[in-house]
């Protein structure tokens, strides 16, 4: 057998891991520009270490020759969801987008879910990466799970690496009380999914009005009287204060009119505000 290049092998699928964190978080900034609720709340990715690798070919019976096709985890990117109805949201959204494609789907919610308690949906993708050999088409797995599920898969992942996968029954018992109660949780918060969801786009709606004053209020001051625009600032402070978003939007359309009137609206600004 020919010496195993581990780092030229995995490289590939760190550049995938990257850019597909990357376009999951510009996809939920997008949603959150646009002041509508985003089923992304999170994302993460990692790439399998050498030592899980070889464990899960051992464990399988994996050879080297089919280790990049039988091995479907060694990229893995984890989506992270408010509410359960948002993990089919977002499966939706992958299967929408020509820049992968859905290779398989392992659902282990509701009546799905393992024996261990374990829920969440996992799905199989290819994914094509452009190298300076030319494009690679790999197998990337997207786990989307709540919040919820996220802490319980977290803190079992902990013991079966404790207790090298053979976890006690006493424990395994109390995981499995833990995921039921888990299960619970994630329903009760559906029943309130609606209030939550509006109260967090009235937020973020606040959120980008007082950025759009500040960028014009800065760009004002650039260009205009001072003394002026420390005026309009004070205004700006004394609204805030009174947490009146009718009141803020109002502000903000005045601003733009004399920003836009002053030409301060094409003056390019902090993204960071």
């Amino acid at each position: 057998m020919e010496i195993q290049l581990w780092k030229e092998l995995l490289d590939p699928y760190e550049q995938a891991v990257s850019e597909l964190v990357t376009k999951f978080r510009n996809l939920r900034e997008e949603y959150r520009r646009k002041n509508v609720y985003s089923p992304i709340e999170s994302v993460s990715g990692r790439v399998k270490t050498v030592k899980s690798i070889l464990e899960k070919m051992q464990k399988k019976g994996i050879s080297f020759e089919k280790l990049e096709d039988e091995v479907e985890d060694i990229a893995g990117v984890r989506i992270i969801c408010q509410f359960v109805e948002d993990i089919n949201s977002v499966a939706e959204l992958l299967e929408k987008r020509t820049d992968m494609e859905i290779r398989s789907r392992k659902d282990y919610l509701a009546n799905n879910k393992k024996n261990s308690g374990y829920r969440s949906l996992h799905l199989i993708i290819y994914y094509t990466v452009q190298t300076i050999d030319g494009p690679k088409k790999l197998q990337v797995e997207v786990q989307i799970r709540t919040m919820a599920m996220n802490f319980w898969a977290t803190t079992e992942h902990s013991l079966q690496y404790k207790y090298k996968g053979e976890i006690p029954e006493h424990v395994a018992e109390k995981l499995a009380a833990a995921a039921d109660a888990i299960e619970i949780l994630d329903n009760e918060m559906s029943t309130v999914r609606h209030e939550i969801m509006n109260a967090q786009i009235d937020s973020q709606f606040e959120t980008n009005v007082i950025k759009d004053i500040l960028r014009n209020i800065e760009n004002l001051y650039r260009l205009d009287n001072k003394r002026e625009v420390v005026k309009i600032q004070n205004e700006f402070y004394k609204i805030f204060s009174t947490h009146n978003l009718e009141e803020l939007e109002r502000f903000r359309k005045q601003l733009d009119i004399l920003a836009e009137g002053s030409g301060a609206q094409s003056i390019e600004h902090y993204k960071s505000l």
